[in-house]
């Protein structure tokens, strides 16, 4: 008993604990003022393997967590402009602190009890501000890929026109998405059994959005193949270019195909805070189902992502079956027993971090981040048209902007090779961190403007080092 008298003494917590959040405090001062020199420390796979093999058996165990830190991207740096992860809060380290401290594991109410209530006013609140009635509800889950997934699954439900969920697959059953669509709704289609001929993906126009003139189209002929499509989902935005599909368009559709309408908004579903973008998302309220990441535009910890429907009742039905030990036959509306309606039995106290930050900082804040952020895309996507050595793939809508080196003695498979070429110099050096994309055949530089502290003169920098690269 030594060793676990040793490991849950409150008072080596203590100490460990203020230690940390000395450090993580001193951490998020040094990179949200960008004293850092660099957002990422690059290193070749094995060799960080290595690292980390030999750490394990002759590291400093003192020195542990201050070596995590300095191996990982800083996100709160403001020439972090590549994935969509957002810096979180510094005050979302500490309701994650309280969630993995008090470990509820909120498969049922009386495992989760304070969660579990919060959980429902958090998801009530978003349904509200996403324009949803008193009749919606949601649940909050791991993930945009577990989430669509979800919705999908309830879609099969309340619209096959059998049951998928006791009969098996008895038809061929498909969903319509925007071939721009993120992969996890590609994801989920298979992990459903649609395969390739279940997953009608629709023509993106020259804009990168789903091309809905070719809507009727591409459904007559799953239907005249036999498919019977249950599902269209609207994207808002695309990951790849952050362009948001006509989600009023696609909405009318789906009543007159008396299909589900589903909008995976992960990235940009938080618009409906931004008093400013909010019209990116006009529609939203007419579909039937919608995801949200509270860890992309919503400044939380991963995973937390809510989902939303309109009939909260089309939730109850997802995954009915009976577990006699775990849950129990209810005539009400049992919302408190979370694991009824989601795919995790044991999962995080997610709700708390929504919680905590609208507690806080009430939810001007969400307007202010999402405001600043798309401001920013819209501003740097000014600067790349302005500078001739520069073209943008499309208008952003969005924070997220896809921009290219060009030069006119440059075939475009030279021009390709040398972006990629850039974009992997400027990731070894590690001051700015920005990812890549290809778009229809075409190598870009996507930057994704993640926190609200970057301003125009990083992103001159950005430019300033691309053109670098090129001398």
């Amino acid at each position: 008993m030594k060793k676990l008298v040793e490991a849950y003494s409150p008072e080596d917590f203590r100490k460990r604990g203020h230690d940390l959040i000395n450090e993580l405090a001193d951490h998020f001062e040094n990179t949200l003022q960008n004293k850092n020199n660099k957002t990422i420390h690059w290193n070749q796979p094995k060799d960080e393997h290595l690292f980390w093999k030999d750490y394990l058996e002759n590291g400093n165990e003192e020195n542990l967590f201050s070596t995590i830190i300095s191996h990982s991207i800083h996100v709160h740096n403001p020439k972090y402009i590549g994935h969509q992860v957002t810096p979180t809060l510094p005050i979302t380290a500490l309701s994650a602190l309280v969630s993995a401290s008090l470990n509820n594991g909120m498969a049922v109410y009386e495992m989760g009890v304070a969660a579990s209530a919060i959980e429902r006013i958090v998801t009530d609140y978003i349904c509200k501000k996403a324009g949803y009635t008193q009749a919606a509800n949601g649940i909050l889950t791991s993930g945009g890929t577990l989430a669509n997934l979800t919705a999908l699954l309830t879609a099969r439900k309340a619209k096959a026109t059998t049951n998928i969920w006791t009969d098996g697959s008895t038809n061929s059953l498909g969903i319509m998405v925007s071939e721009e669509a993120h992969y996890c709704v590609d994801r989920a289609a298979r992990i459903m059994g649609l395969g390739d001929a279940g997953i009608i993906k629709i023509p993106s126009t020259k804009n990168f959005n789903m091309n809905i003139t070719l809507l009727e189209e591409y459904y007559k002929k799953a239907k005249d193949k036999g498919i019977e499509v249950f599902a269209i989902i609207g994207s808002a935005p695309s990951t790849s270019t952050g362009i948001y599909d006509d989600l009023e368009a696609i909405a009318t559709f789906s009543k007159q195909k008396n299909i589900w309408f589903h909008v995976d908004g992960a990235h940009g579903g938080a618009a409906i805070f931004s008093k400013t973008h909010k019209h990116t998302v006009k529609g939203i309220e007419k579909a039937d189902s919608i995801v949200i990441d509270g860890h992309k535009m919503m400044m939380m910890p991963a995973l937390t992502t809510a989902l939303l429907f309109k009939d909260g009742n089309t939730s109850h039905a997802t995954f009915s079956q009976k577990a006699d030990y775990l849950l129990e036959e209810s005539k009400e509306e049992d919302w408190y027993n979370i694991a009824k309606r989601t795919f995790e039995c044991t999962k995080t106290m997610a709700s708390i971090h929504w919680y905590t930050i609208l507690k806080t900082y009430g939810e001007e804040i969400f307007d202010e981040y999402v405001t600043t952020l798309y401001n920013l895309g819209l501003q740097f996507a000014e600067m790349v048209i302005a500078n001739p050595n520069f073209e943008i793939a499309v208008q952003p809508a969005s924070n997220i902007v896809c921009f290219r080196y060009v030069n006119s003695n440059l075939s475009e498979k030279e021009t390709n090779s040398l972006n990629e070429k850039i974009r992997q110099s400027i990731l070894e050096k590690g001051e700015f961190y920005i990812v890549q994309t290809k778009l229809r055949g075409i190598h870009y530089l996507r930057v994704t403007i993640m926190n609200p502290f970057t301003t125009k003169t990083h992103l001159q920098q950005l430019l300033e080092r691309v053109l670098e690269e090129i001398n």
